[in-house]
């Protein structure tokens, strides 16, 4: 091991050796002014250097620990202790949204609510214990419910939008429900590095931010931008974060020096108050410095200076802090390093002991809160309806309520569901581009901003990253959100805020919190080539592999309006996160077999049904020959298909619409499919990947000899313009093909 890799690897050693002789050599001088000119008081500032010792002294014990494989975290808070003043200026019931280097915060917050162990709490957390009361063992995060810290795993600041959607609905559930679970003046702390000020999703929520305090909508999030001056290896530009920040529209600039609580206390406590009183966004640059690494594997020398390092080191906020207690006389050296030793002691003796505590050991208790499910309870709020004088009021008299109307198609039925289920639930709130009105691109939410007001309809501005945080957001709060993403397409310009956010919150709270949804996508193909890949997306496979997260795709009104009751009892009963994909070639389709026949237009089902999860539908469920199992576009091809085969042949053919997409039914597609010994599966979807694949998986676990199996998708590749796209989908005459190579 070479000499520098050895100090790399000592550098905790050298910032703990660093502080005590420090202590031991200061000599206290005067004080410029009394702390009170900054808002402290000597008691305040004795707590928060306490508050910066724990946080300091955890980081040690998880270098220590780890090498005897008891602590399984690494990345600490050294150097972002100044934090700890966002703990004590904000309430504990002021929703936060934490960056990993939060450990002085969680400190100091903890202090507001008694009863709570911050340091056995954290110690628990690094030993993966399931008695973490943040995750239960699943993850190292911060987080607490009586806190109200919602735990974050984000190293990129994909946690922004869903604060900025938290912070607007403050007002958003006063002026809907008014049963907010916080105080009215509440506002949202979220922090994050200097160098996650970058990413994308960082921008676009900064970005929605200024949009709305910039329309005058009430927007208190408290954006912490904690400086370090470098992201693991990259040198962030001097003076990039405060030039880049600084002349924002609509977002509030503050500077703080987070290494110097007597400079620092009051330059947060402004910042704090600003968004407080006038509940507008504010942009907080706070000045850290990192010390120890990244995290205790991160060799630094390969890419600092050892003179980089040591002027780092010369920056800890604990040095500074110490010379203000003594300087004021509230604490000599000896007792400072007693107290230091103390929690030394007390970090040690605790993660020690939450090394021995009970951890997951089945993969039942690990997955536990990922995706709960009481269909009982799901399935009797499924049936629950609206009031009927609501409905009639709504709809315009009891003649013109729905399930009175001629049968229609599902563009018309989901519109009329969605109106239904905003009756039924007034914490629904529904938004998305163009939703309100104009009614949607489709006019699937046509006259709904009319009916329930710009409260409850609205538009967001165009960033599908921005419209899944602020659904995060205002779920947190109690609202069920119904957020629209305009294309499937669209949707990967953001499926992280389901795969990594949304989806992630009740497996890593231990289902303490959850932001329950269902997210309206327009999407699969079949429109006859107009615009391309932007509007004939089939690419589901992103979205089937999102653990946790419910995937439906009606093919008809009837089941649409269904399904979506099953969805929001979901959502309501048991916080699960749907993606309700809607067929845009279906919303308009009438005809089945022959042009004018009307035969797709389906009754709007009465209030009290509902389609159970995961239920498929059968069609011609006495048929015996053939089993063609499908979903979306594909059942009326399917269908069709099957009328003209069974006219030329002596066979029966059943047609089983799967419905439900993720997770797949594999007891009922086994059910179906031992019937038959000739199965063909109709995936509109690209080969790789395919809803397809993951049938033809269950039909092999089923240890089944088929005569006849084949599996009909899509190309793999992206759909083109025009005429052109009709050689890259399956359509009714390869299902037709399929049927009679069945029978050679």
């Amino acid at each position: 091991m070479s000499n520098n890799q050895s100090k790399v690897i000592n550098r905790a050693e050298v910032v703990d050796r660093n502080f005590i002789e420090f202590v031991k050599n200061y000599q206290p001088v005067e004080p410029k002014q009394e702390l009170s000119i900054n808002g402290l008081t000597q008691q305040k500032l004795l707590e928060l250097f306490e508050s910066q010792i724990q946080s300091r002294q955890l980081d040690l014990m998880a270098r220590i620990l780890k090498l005897e494989n008891k602590v399984f975290y690494t990345i600490g808070s050294s150097g972002h202790e100044g934090n700890a003043m966002l703990g004590d200026l904000l309430r504990h019931t002021d929703p936060a949204f934490l960056h990993y280097r939060s450990g002085g915060l969680m400190m100091q917050r903890s202090r507001h609510v008694a009863g709570i162990d911050p340091i056995w709490d954290t110690c628990l957390s690094f030993a993966a214990s399931e008695n973490d009361p943040a995750s239960g063992g699943r993850h190292k995060v911060w987080g607490s419910k009586p806190l109200w810290v919602i735990p974050q795993t984000s190293t990129i600041a994909s946690h922004l939008p869903k604060a900025v959607g938290c912070a607007l609905g403050i007002e958003l559930v006063q002026r809907t429900t008014g049963d907010l679970p916080i105080p009215d003046d509440s506002i949202v702390l979220c922090n994050f590095g200097d160098a996650s000020s970058n990413h994308s999703t960082a921008q676009g929520a900064f970005n929605a931010a200024s949009w709305a305090s910039f329309q005058g909508l009430k927007t208190p999030v408290l954006f912490v931008c904690e400086d370090n001056g470098i992201g693991i290896s990259v040198k962030t530009p001097e003076n990039w974060i405060s030039e880049n920040f600084k002349y924002r529209p609509g977002l509030q600039y503050f500077y703080a020096d987070g290494l110097d609580l007597e400079n620092g206390y009051l330059q947060v406590k402004r910042a704090v108050d600003y968004c407080r009183q006038t509940r507008e966004p504010v942009f907080l640059h706070l000045k850290t410095t990192r010390l120890m690494g990244h995290a205790g594997t991160d060799f630094e020398v390969d890419y600092r200076s050892m003179k980089d390092l040591e002027a780092a080191e010369a920056c800890d906020p604990l040095l500074q802090s110490a010379a203000s207690v003594m300087n004021h006389g509230l604490l000599s050296a000896e007792a400072i390093l007693t107290i230091y030793q103390d929690i030394h002691n007390e970090c040690l003796e605790k993660a020690n002991k939450a090394h021995q505590d009970s951890k997951l050991t089945t993969l039942a208790s690990v997955m536990k809160p990922l995706a709960p499910t009481d269909l009982k309870k799901v399935h009797a709020e499924a049936a629950r309806t609206a009031e009927q004088d609501a409905r009639m009021a709504s709809f315009g008299s009891e003649k013109a309520l729905p399930e009175k109307q001629p049968n229609k198609h599902m563009a018309i039925q989901i519109n009329r569901g969605l109106q239904d289920l905003m009756l039924k639930y007034p914490e629904t709130v529904l938004f998305g581009e163009d939703v309100a009105q104009k009614g949607g691109v489709y006019t699937i939410t046509k006259q709904l901003f009319k009916k329930f007001g710009a409260k409850r309809i609205f538009n967001t501005l165009l960033d599908e990253q921005t419209i899944l945080g602020l659904a995060q957001g205002y779920a947190t709060l109690g609202l069920l959100p119904i957020p629209e993403i305009q294309y499937l397409a669209y949707f990967h310009n953001a499926c992280d805020q389901i795969r990594g956010e949304a989806a992630s919150l009740q497996f890593f709270s231990n289902g303490q919190f959850s932001n329950p949804m269902v997210v309206r996508i327009a999407g699969l193909g079949y429109q006859k080539g107009f615009g391309g890949h932007f509007h004939n997306d089939n690419s589901i496979a992103a979205i089937r592999d999102i653990p946790g997260v419910i995937v439906a795709c009606p093919s008809r009104g009837d089941d649409a309006v269904n399904m979506m009751r099953t969805l929001t009892a979901l959502s309501k009963i048991n916080h699960r996160v749907s993606l309700f994909i809607e067929p845009i070639a279906l919303y308009m389709q009438k005809d089945l077999y022959e042009e004018g026949d009307g035969l797709w237009n389906r009754p709007y089902p009465k209030p009290g049904l509902y389609t159970p999860l995961g239920s498929p539908r059968i069609y011609q469920d006495q048929a015996k020959d053939i089993l063609i199992i499908t979903y979306g576009n594909g059942v009326l091809m399917s269908l069709r298909a099957a009328k003209k085969f069974q006219a030329q042949y002596q066979k029966t053919v059943q047609v089983m619409d799967l419905r439900w997409l993720q997770p797949l039914n594999a007891k009922a597609i086994k059910k179906q499919a031992e019937k038959f010994d000739r199965i063909i599966i109709v995936d509109e979807g690209r080969r790789s990947a395919c809803v397809g694949e993951g049938v033809i998986s269950i039909l092999a676990e089923h240890d089944v000899e088929y005569q006849y199996l084949k599996l009909i998708t899509g190309a793999d590749t992206f759909t083109p313009l025009a005429d052109a796209a009709k050689l890259v989908l399956p359509d009714e005459q390869t299902i037709l093909s399929a049927l009679i190579e069945s029978e050679v």
